[in-house]
């Protein structure tokens, strides 16, 4: 298969983005109302958070079949599957009871996602010139769903409770299918073989520190600083705290892609992640610095969220380069999905300081050896 041309590739990268956009607040608001309306779906917050993490675990368990599906038939054919089955998980929210059936619905979800964040990674870098430009304004795309469907959710919930908002959501997920159609039918092409069970490459550390630190242990206590903030109002105190995160990649994240493709995007996302480690840094010592250092860590991790896929991509050219993108987000998926059962153990026991003092220097070291490779 020949390679797109720059239009081809800045229109496929545009459906991809827009698919997952339209997809994806079924999952982000689920995050916001399960836990908090534990009892209106017939689970207990324990079984919420197995709920919650059952779909980062069916990922890591299946990316790679997903990969070979996505290469076998091409990127249509998988997000088409994909908007329909993401659709249906998130009407599942809406009309299904018991740690059972929602956990259907979230493996359902977790499939989905896996074959739409390929696509997501894949098609902005199918054409090397220009992939970090593409994958900046991509991301900002799909980061659009997510924050106003935590925002919305949120305001219906406290009017209306949990499951009309994800009716809603599941309306609204079907319309990626049209988005999904527009995406090109051709394979990617032959699956580059390797081992199986190999050691994760600087680039797959990197990836589980980063999902570790800024996706579960940041995220976690951003929302826990929010609802202290306003107690009387944690539901929209959370979710404004996370609609924050969206808010920032929508606005940053085509800069960040820009910024790499005039200094590359390796050393960008290097410099970047060690910003971010001293944000984390200074949560630990609280006071006044707290809520400035949250805001700048959240502005760096904005910069850097389109900066992954196109280092793998560099770094794992032909054949080889949705397998890595698939292999990094496994990773990432592992720390993201780590890193809240580390805050529910950790974040009662040690002192703000040793804990994120711990993640900052995790990440700035991983950060490192990617630097070296």
């Amino acid at each position: 298969m020949s390679g797109p041309t720059a239009a081809e590739a800045d229109r496929h990268s545009r459906s991809a983005a827009l698919t997952l956009a339209l997809t994806l607040p079924g999952d982000t608001v689920l995050y916001l109302l399960l836990p908090l309306h534990a009892a209106e779906f017939g689970v207990t917050l324990a079984e919420a958070g197995i709920l919650l993490a059952a779909n980062r675990l069916v990922r890591i368990l299946g990316y790679g079949q997903v990969a070979g599906l996505y290469t076998r038939r091409g990127p249509r054919t998988a997000c088409c599957f994909a908007a329909i089955a993401a659709a249906l998980a998130t009407l599942g929210y809406a009309t299904l009871s018991g740690v059972w059936a929602l956990l259907i619905a979230r493996l359902l979800w977790g499939l989905a996602f896996a074959a739409m964040n390929i696509a997501n990674q894949a098609l902005p870098t199918a054409l090397p010139e220009g992939a970090a430009r593409r994958s900046g304004r991509a991301r900002s795309i799909v980061a659009v769903g997510p924050m106003v469907g935590l925002l919305a959710g949120a305001a219906l919930a406290e009017v209306a409770g949990p499951r009309p908002v994800f009716m809603v959501l599941g309306v609204i997920a079907l319309l990626a299918i049209p988005a999904a159609l527009r995406l090109p039918s051709e394979p990617e092409g032959k699956l580059a073989s390797g081992p199986r069970f190999a050691l994760p490459a600087a680039l797959d550390v990197w990836s589980f520190c980063f999902g570790l630190t800024l996706d579960g242990l940041f995220v976690i206590g951003l929302s826990l600083l929010a609802a202290e903030a306003l107690p009387t109002g944690a539901g929209l105190a959370a979710g404004a705290a996370l609609a924050l995160r969206y808010a920032a990649e929508i606005l940053l994240s085509p800069a960040g892609g820009a910024l790499a493709h005039r200094v590359g995007a390796k050393p960008l996302l290097v410099g970047l992640s060690i910003a971010a480690a001293g944000g984390l840094a200074l949560l630990g010592w609280g006071g006044l610095l707290l809520w400035p250092a949250a805001v700048a860590t959240v502005l760096i991790r904005a910069l850097l969220q389109p900066l992954p896929g196109p280092v793998a991509a560099e770094e794992n050219p032909g054949p080889a380069r949705v397998p890595a993108l698939a292999r990094q987000a496994t990773w990432r998926d592992i720390g993201a999905g780590t890193g809240p059962l580390l805050a529910g153990v950790l974040l009662p026991l040690l002192p703000a300081l040793v804990l994120w003092g711990g993640a900052a220097a995790l990440l700035t070291g991983a950060s490192l050896a990617l630097r070296r490779r």
